[in-house]
């Protein structure tokens, strides 16, 4: 079987595990000079920035992947975290979260007497949801919607209260804004506000605690390089600087993709990319889809080169707005920069000598801005002067002056790199944009062409994309055993 996969991300490394491990002649192209997507690093001057995601949850998914897709996961070195991390408001005041029960009540009791109980109870109900919500929601594919629909599965999301925000949950168990907040604002480690995301993603924070924060040694990217390295041993083939412009079709099937000009026939087409973008690659206008959709939020990412190491201890930290639903509503609603803004930093060389020189640290900023078009390349470049202040103020006085360099990533960035609408997180996880309502692992109404990736269910997240490599690896196993009965 001749499968070609179309985008080298962690959607489309995991496929190719599944399938060479079970026989299939497979080819991985990538536009870009080395496989990973969004798994990647800033390299500079022996600094090594991981490019994308930073927070490692569920380990433990992401390891019985590799296993059952043929890797040996003690590839990947992992480290555990605990704190998680801090979250700084403006008033002075620090909320530390923990993985550890007895720690983080006894931070609860210090800082927000009276909500320990609330606290418990959130844990108790969540770790029952998480068990059900995985069931009924990430461990299974809708392309046949009545799957979704079924009594049995309705009735599950009505116990989870699907039909709920993050945020509007978060308010039923704690008194304290800020301790909501510090259980809602996870939504943006997918692109998603916390009150318009659906109270499914409550597993999200939950899983902080309870399958803890976890550091890959020498970056998350390191993940997609031992993929790589796990692929070529294999065999597989994976075609570099390699841009795919169409797929051609007859009748119910693809037949042949375009690539650097030349065409190339195979079997299986599985196309790895922001789906709203990616569509656009069958040359099918009749099963081309006209469906919109709304963005993730987009991010403004700082990567600093710093002399020596900032004034902190945490790898991990939050810096909260002053009023975190007015910063919500000019990312997600008014589409502005905020004047008001929210922001995450990333310290690994606190952990990982491998990330910047001797005597030096690297650092990762990273801002939720709006998705779209309607901020500049200038604008942006100013509003990262504007973080740099901020940090200044925040976090470390001398951080101007301990500063190597610094280089800005922003949505006109990922926008021109094919993410859409320069959203970082694929479609925004909204309650229509999720589950049955997201593309599923077959949107384009052909027998023979699949999809995987963020923007496809189960959703954004590396560990829930790769839970979606494992779906579609399951989708095309059944499709040929169901072939082969009828040979």
């Amino acid at each position: 079987m001749k499968t070609a996969i179309i985008g080298g991300g962690i959607g489309g490394l995991v496929t190719a595990l599944y399938l060479s491990n079970e026989g299939h002649e497979v080819t991985v192209y990538e536009k870009e000079g080395e496989m990973g997507g969004r798994l990647a690093a800033v390299e500079r001057d022996g600094f090594r920035i991981d490019k994308g995601p930073t927070i490692v949850l569920l380990p433990e998914m992401i390891r019985s992947i590799l296993s059952e897709a043929g890797m040996n996961p003690d590839l990947i070195e992992m480290e555990r975290i605990d704190p998680l991390y801090p979250l700084h408001f403006p008033d002075g005041t620090t909320f530390t979260k923990w993985s550890s029960t007895e720690k983080q009540l006894e931070e609860i009791s210090a800082s927000f007497p009276g909500e320990e109980d609330a606290f418990l109870a959130y844990m108790n109900d969540m770790e029952e949801r998480f068990t059900k919500g995985k069931k009924a929601f990430m461990d299974r594919d809708f392309r046949n919607p009545a799957s979704f629909f079924s009594r049995a599965n309705v009735k599950t999301l009505v116990k989870l209260k699907a039909y709920q925000s993050v945020k509007s949950q978060a308010r039923q168990y704690f008194k304290a804004l800020k301790l909501r907040e510090a259980f809602s604002f996870q939504t943006l480690y997918i692109g998603g506000a916390p009150d318009d995301t659906p109270a499914i993603y409550s597993l999200v924070p939950f899983s902080e605690h309870y399958h803890g924060i976890w550091y890959v040694k020498g970056g998350y990217a390191r993940l997609a390089r031992e993929i790589t390295g796990e692929l070529l041993r294999r065999g597989v083939r994976l075609s570099t600087h390699s841009e795919v412009t169409g797929i051609d079709t007859s009748g119910r099937k693809g037949t042949s993709l375009s690539v650097n000009g030349k065409r190339e026939t195979f079997d299986t087409f599985i196309v790895n990319g922001d789906y709203p973008v990616a569509r656009n690659l069958v040359n099918d206008s009749g099963k081309k889809r006209n469906r919109s959709f709304t963005p993730s939020s987009g991010c403004l990412l700082l990567y600093l080169g710093i002399e020596g190491h900032l004034d902190t201890s945490y790898i991990h930290q939050f810096f909260m707005a002053e009023n975190l639903d007015r910063n919500m509503e000019d990312v997600f609603e008014r589409r502005i920069l905020p004047d008001d803004p929210s922001f995450y930093v990333f310290s690994p060389s606190l952990i990982d000598d491998s990330t910047a020189p001797e005597g030096k640290s690297g650092v990762y900023v990273l801002v939720p801005v709006p998705a779209g078009n309607s901020i500049s390349q200038e604008d942006y470049t100013a509003y990262a002067d504007r973080i740099m202040d901020e940090l200044e103020a925040r976090l470390d006085p001398e951080i101007k002056s301990k500063l190597l360099w610094k280089e800005i990533r922003t949505p006109v960035d990922a926008e021109a790199e094919g993410l859409f609408q320069g959203g970082s997180f694929g479609i925004a996880p909204s309650l229509f944009q999720s589950g049955v309502f997201r593309p599923q692992l077959q949107p384009f109404g052909l027998e023979n062409v699949f999809a995987v990736g963020a923007s496809i269910h189960p959703g954004g997240g590396i560990p829930i994309v790769m839970q979606g490599a494992k779906l579609l690896a399951e989708a095309i196993r059944e499709k040929e055993e169901r072939a082969n009965s009828l040979a």
